[in-house]
């Protein structure tokens, strides 16, 4: 047992849960230590309930005994938003991974927090249909864990994020009180959103239990563009172009010249240029061509160096391959990264890309900028050494630049990332001190003895 946990409250959860859904172990505690943040704190122990009333029992046995509690999904996440600091107990979902519904006449489907993204989307393909949301790490990322963090990727540019593919949501609050907030329908001007509340509040307001997704119809078919560029400043501006124009791209992804060079050194076939974006364009046979033409004029401009067309097959196949594979490969540059998903208004990216090559080259530091330019979400990974002291200082405080010149841009701090414990004490530049005790008044009201993820997102007060 547990000396740190009160002696109630673990013989509590383990006649609720038993042996193997209450877990002490140090194999069960190391296991739930971490998520992709790299941050690391050891819970005091680690619950796994089957169903929502397991997940009722287990917050109401926590606030009664003043135990914090971290609910859990794949930990996947690269904030900390699942790191088990003070003390708290891991709520694992993974157990509740159940497809409960699939409605196609609806388009939707009814889904537990544990069911990962890349099973959802074989069981929807039967049904010609998908669920938007494609995180790098879709295959292995869970449902619940989209939500909290409301998870994006590529496709969000066309298809929205995670908060605007969840019709409604069934959750416990920290008071562990069931609530259920929206429904099957598309359509709902019935009191307070507390569906679009929850989506990306990090698990700091309730547990989600239940989510109603909404469902989209899959193309018939799709193509790309690849265009290159002189500059990452001529690059940008064709963003601004092409999301300018009527036709919304299924997907827009800008990467610099670093990345091109990396993508090079991988054996990826990626000609020399100062930058590149990968344009694509969905629909049927008949329109795509169209789509596709109108995506073409737009990219071109000052700058541009040379435009390719991939339809679809190998061709387009590459084309992603080399994207997906950027990330893993920056581990050849530099093992330490910080990876900020910074978000500006679309026609500010032109600033954003210049402001983060000027930061690189005051700080002396390898800075590669790519991602989804169409939301203006772009992810700035700092390369550095952890065991180089001044490259490392140096790193960390050119953290806080990037994050004033995106606040300078009228920007965000997050786009799909979250803000977990990594970006928490930047809040207080991001938000007035009205608007972050209006979030506090929201957590006291959802969560009235903040054991829900203490520590995460709102800084301290």
């Amino acid at each position: 047992m547990n000396a740190s946990l009160p002696a109630a409250f673990s013989v509590e959860l383990g006649a609720l849960l038993g042996a193997d859904g209450w877990r002490t172990d140090a194999a069960a505690l190391e296991a739930n230590a971490q998520d992709n943040s790299w941050r690391h704190a050891l819970p005091a122990g680690v619950a796994l309930p089957t169903d929502r009333e397991q997940v009722v029992a287990i917050v109401r046995a926590c606030r009664a005994h003043g135990v914090p509690i971290v609910a859990r999904g794949a930990g996947t996440g690269t904030t900390g938003a699942a790191v088990p600091v003070n003390g708290s107990i891991v709520l694992s979902l993974a157990r509740m991974n159940r497809i409960l519904d699939i409605q196609p006449g609806n388009r939707c489907a009814v889904v537990e927090p544990g069911v990962l993204n890349g099973d959802l989307q074989h069981a929807l393909a039967p049904h010609g249909l998908f669920w938007a949301p494609d995180p790098s790490s879709a295959d292995i990322c869970s449902i619940g864990g989209n939500l909290a963090c409301n998870a994006g990727g590529p496709r969000a540019v066309k298809y929205g994020t995670s908060r605007d593919n969840v019709l409604g949501l069934v959750a416990v609050t920290g008071a562990g009180e069931l609530i259920q907030c929206g429904g099957a329908y598309t359509k709902d001007a019935t009191g307070y959103d507390l569906t679009h509340l929850l989506v990306g509040s990090e698990g700091t307001l309730a547990v989600i239990v239940e989510a109603t997704l909404k469902l989209t119809p899959r193309p018939v078919t799709q193509a790309g563009l690849r265009v290159l560029y002189r500059d990452a400043d001529a690059a940008a501006a064709a963003v601004s172009r092409l999301m300018a124009q009527p036709v919304v791209p299924a997907r827009l992804e800008f990467m610099d010249a670093r990345s091109l060079e990396l993508l090079r050194r991988n054996g990826a076939e990626v000609p020399e240029a100062g930058a590149m974006l990968l344009v694509e364009a969905d629909g049927d046979h008949d329109t795509l061509p169209y789509l596709l033409q109108a995506l073409a004029d737009a990219a071109e401009g000052d700058g541009m160096l040379a435009l390719d067309v991939a339809m679809e097959g190998s061709a387009r196949e590459a084309l992603w391959a080399a994207r997906k594979a950027l990330s893993p490969a920056l581990k050849s540059i530099a093992p330490g990264k910080v990876n900020e998903d910074v978000v500006v208004p679309v026609s500010r990216i032109p600033d954003l890309v210049a402001g983060v090559q000027a930061l690189a080259r005051e700080y002396h530091l390898v800075i590669v900028t790519f991602g989804h330019a169409g939301n203006g979400n772009l992810h700035v990974n700092i390369l550095y050494h952890p065991d180089d002291a001044d490259e490392n200082a140096r790193a960390h405080a050119a953290l806080p630049k990037i994050f004033e010149l995106t606040l300078a841009l009228g920007g965000t701090l997050s786009g799909e990332h979250g803000i977990g414990l990594a970006k928490r004490d930047f809040m207080a530049q991001a938000f007035t001190p009205a608007t972050l005790a209006t979030m506090r008044a929201i957590k006291q009201a959802l969560d009235p003895d903040g054991i829900l993820n203490p520590g995460k997102v709102l800084p301290p007060g």
